[in-house]
């Protein structure tokens, strides 16, 4: 069976692309997959062989007498008598039966093995690869994304393999078994083929266009239904608040059940030609047994031929539906398979993150020069000709109204985005893709809106360290200077006091603390402040700020802040508007 005539272009050329992914281990793996399929449709050959000697054997077994191959084996192991063959025929027959059997379990073992093996390897490659995305492209589409790719799509393309693999199975076994059965009987062999090849094609015929159609309703339905999920149970507060509820369900019904009814229709599509073929091959055994009962030589005579035909046609039919099913299954994920393999195909950065290379010394100053930005290479330039230096230890403040590029100017100064135009040096070493890393490591970041991690205190201080490598001395001195240290002691647990998902156990205030002591749990020489302190009353953002004052002159501080008075302490401010400087003033 040709597969190309099978499955489209586009299905042959995705699973080349996913075949390109796979390590060289996992590709020995299925190789070895593939001699155990040609092993189990041998055996399954011989077992369905096997039937017509023992049928015989047991019906006449006078006519072994009468084949001249036979004589030659029964004269060898000295069998005097013909009801002497039927225990070593039977003990053969049952032994093939035993060992195809036990085949078809290891392939079953090994195919499911391989396959989710193979699963985990897709998962973090994915994984890996969205990780080491420039901040650009995170920023440039939804996570939703990525989180169905991985949890969901992967489990798809798994699903297309074990397919893959069953439909190159049952093609073998298929081919093996038609070709025992013509030896047998090749005019009945063939009108049951082309029988069943006939239902089978008219069905793929008739719903070739909805298969298309619902792999890309499952597709991005799929990514719907979960971003909905997301932004229901990440706005619950204001779901509940505003009483919403019955939106988000409708909202949420409006995209699941098509999603459900797309998976409903690919199932039946899948399964709907075998009630039809076992009806029909059950009408075709009836007919054979009533042409060869009314023959002349009488029913007895064609019992082993009866045997054989209805022992390959059970085993014929689940290989074609098989068959079938597969490949529409392998049809109606494409959309998801095409959609993980371009997640696969994302480009690794050669810069390996724990590499310590070009390195940089930041010992005198940042120059920021003639640094113009756009995003998506829009005619809008969101940073526009800036110029400016941060001297080491300087304490440096950031004001502008929303939209003036306060934080596209900090995603460029810590590497996040790259200048459409002008250069970052530090110490007149020019900041390039090959050695962000290097300077990424001197910076600790307080965005306006701080992430935690469902973990203790103390994991979300030290954010990124494994748990038995946290040094809680420092834990300690860091939240100390970020004026929560008074709220954790009070607490039961202290600094194992889970926080709850996202931080919700905790008020915005200590959530926005716990972010500046994770900043400050770090050994860095920058401190860069997003608007980190917005959240607090002014008592405790005046203490933090002067637990900040108080820090080593030699740690440079970048500000972002919309109170004035937040600034007073910084040794030079700049005002940004439309993304230009139209204010510089030093202290």
């Amino acid at each position: 069976m040709n597969l190309k005539k099978v499955l489209n272009v586009n299905t042959i050329k995705n699973f080349k692309n996913l075949w390109m992914h796979l390590n060289k281990r996992r590709r020995f793996q299925y190789k070895i997959l593939l001699l155990i399929m040609i092993i189990s449709s041998l055996a399954e050959m011989i077992s369905i062989g096997a039937i017509v000697p023992f049928l015989a054997i047991l019906t006449t077994p006078e006519k072994v007498y009468e084949n001249e191959a036979t004589k030659t084996i029964v004269n060898y192991f000295y069998i005097n008598s013909p009801n002497e063959l039927i225990l070593p025929l039977t003990l053969i027959f049952c032994a093939a039966i035993l060992i195809s059997g036990a085949i078809k379990l290891l392939l079953l073992w090994a195919t499911t093995s391989i396959s989710h093996a193979t699963g985990s390897d897709l998962s973090y490659a994915i994984y890996e690869r969205t990780l080491f995305q420039p901040y650009s492209v995170h920023i440039a589409r939804n996570s939703s994304d990525v989180i169905v790719g991985i949890s969901t799509k992967v489990n798809l393309v798994i699903n297309n393999l074990m397919q893959m693999l069953t439909l190159i199975s049952s093609s073998a076994l298929l081919i093996s078994i038609f070709s025992i059965l013509l030896l047998i009987d090749a005019l009945v062999s063939i009108s049951a083929m082309v029988g069943l090849l006939s239902v089978y094609i008219t069905i793929t015929w008739i719903t070739r266009n909805k298969a298309k159609i619902n792999s890309i309703k499952v597709a991005e339905n799929s990514i719907k239904v979960i971003k909905l999920l997301q932004e229901g149970l990440g706005g619950i507060r204001d779901i509940l608040i505003d009483g919403t509820q019955s939106a988000y369900c409708k909202i949420y019904k409006s995209v699941d059940l098509p999603l459900r009814k797309a998976q409903g229709s690919n199932s039946f599509i899948s399964s709907s030609p075998r009630s039809i073929v076992e009806a029909l091959s059950l009408i075709l055994i009836a007919l054979i047994a009533y042409i060869l009962a009314s023959s002349e030589e009488g029913f007895v005579k064609y019992i082993p031929v009866l045997g054989s035909l209805a022992l390959g046609a059970q085993r014929m039919l689940p290989a074609v539906q098989q068959i079938y099913s597969s490949w529409t299954s392998i049809r109606g994920d494409q959309k998801s398979m095409e959609d993980t393999i371009k997640l696969l195909n994302q480009k690794m950065p050669n810069v390996n993150i724990n590499e310590k290379r070009n390195k940089i010394e930041f010992k005198n100053k940042i120059e920021i020069n003639k640094v113009s930005f756009s995003y998506d290479n829009s005619n809008k330039k969101n940073i526009n000709n800036i110029n400016l230096i941060i001297k080491k230890g300087s304490k440096v403040g950031v004001i502008g109204t929303t939209g003036s590029g306060k934080s596209t100017l900090l995603d460029i100064l810590m590497g996040l985005l790259e200048p459409s135009e002008g250069s970052i040096k530090i110490d007149n070493v020019k900041l390039s893709a090959g050695n962000k890393r290097e300077w990424q490591a001197h910076i600790a970041h307080v965005p306006q809106s701080i992430f935690l991690s469902d973990s203790t205190i103390a994991e979300n201080i030290a954010f990124g360290v494994d748990i038995e490598n946290i040094d809680y001395e420092r834990v300690k001195l860091a939240a100390s200077q970020a004026q929560i240290t008074v709220d954790i002691e009070s607490w039961k647990d202290k600094y194992n006091t889970m926080v709850g998902e996202k931080g919700v156990r905790l008020s915005g205030g200590q959530r926005q603390r716990i972010g500046i002591a994770r900043a400050l749990y770090k050994t860095v020489d920058v401190l860069i402040f997003d608007e980190a302190t917005s959240a607090l009353d002014n008592k405790t953002e005046q203490a933090v700020m002067q637990a900040i004052e108080e820090l080593s002159d030699e740690i440079t501080i970048v500000i972002i802040a919309h109170r004035l008075s937040t600034l007073d302490n910084c040794d030079l401010k700049i005002e940004l508007d439309d993304g230009k400087i139209i204010k510089n003033y030093a202290k």
